[in-house]
């Protein structure tokens, strides 16, 4: 089942990376703003990806079933609280794809409020372009600690193998998604952010000014975000003219080559 189900959330990983890729090509939100000091797309690209392959690799060798293998030997062990409310399979991983969903939501606020997580988590924000291709800026180190965490999550909670495949889907197509350089049509855009984190809300999140990159931490629904008081509904700028990344990395072309994306985390550049 686990490698029927990999296999199945790659497939998904894969066609929803590629159907954002087009509608960016096709549709772009945002244009890349060509200077001395800008990356290019394909220079972007290859770091973001390379980071991908590194941190997919590092996660392979530390968990080689994955956390859906994880999950399943928790659940035979009996772990977790879940395990002891004896819930319908259905209701157990609705409420157990909530609850990682709002787990997920205060590991990203905890990465923005503690310096040594912040050190790590910048290698995300310090992109000068979001696009689909952010949503795999993630140091390695970065995505080791979320597996601690969420680890950590189906032990206490005895989430099963079956929601977190299907969480694992949900939040890589909704990370793919949010990061996408598009626009959805306005009224689309009225409708779903009442749910969804859309791309506007979540470029608001990847703005220079703190005050609104300390906001909209959400991956795929938006009510924590209305719910904990960390909502952005506007931007101080339209969204077309968000200054986007951090101020103390200006050179995006440094910063986007895959070793100075692995070393930015020991950099002094540690704000």
């Amino acid at each position: 089942m686990i490698d029927d189900m990999a296999a199945i959330r790659l497939g998904v990983f894969i066609a929803i990376l590629a159907l954002m890729m087009s509608l960016e090509w096709l549709f772009p939100a945002r244009k890349l703003t060509k200077t001395p000091q800008t990356a290019t797309m394909a220079t972007r690209w290859l770091g973001n990806f390379g980071l991908l392959m590194i941190s997919s690799l590092i996660a392979r060798l530390i968990l080689p079933l994955g956390l859906a293998g994880f999950a399943l030997y928790a659940t035979n062990q009996q772990w977790g609280l879940l395990h002891y409310l004896s819930l319908p399979l259905w209701l157990n991983i609705g409420v157990s794809i909530l609850l990682l969903d709002m787990l997920i939501y205060w590991q990203h606020r905890l990465f923005h409020r503690i310096p040594s997580l912040w050190r790590l988590h910048k290698v995300h924000h310090a992109d000068r372009h979001v696009d689909s291709s952010t949503a795999l800026r993630f140091h390695p180190i970065e995505i080791i600690a979320s597996l601690g965490i969420k680890a950590f999550a189906i032990v206490v909670l005895g989430i099963p193998a079956e929601a977190v495949i299907l969480f694992e889907i949900l939040l890589n197509g909704f990370a793919i998604f949010n990061h996408a350089n598009i626009r959805l049509p306005a009224n689309v855009e009225k409708l779903a952010r009442l749910v969804l984190v859309t791309q506007v809300l979540h470029r608001i999140h990847h703005s220079q000014l703190m005050a609104e990159s300390n906001t909209n931490f959400g991956f795929s629904i938006i009510w924590w975000d209305k719910l904990f008081g960390t909502y952005t509904a506007q931007a101080s700028k339209p969204d077309a003219l968000i200054d986007i990344g951090l101020t103390q990395y200006p050179n995006a072309k440094q910063n986007a080559w895959l070793n100075g994306l692995l070393w930015m985390p020991f950099s002094n550049k540690n704000k």
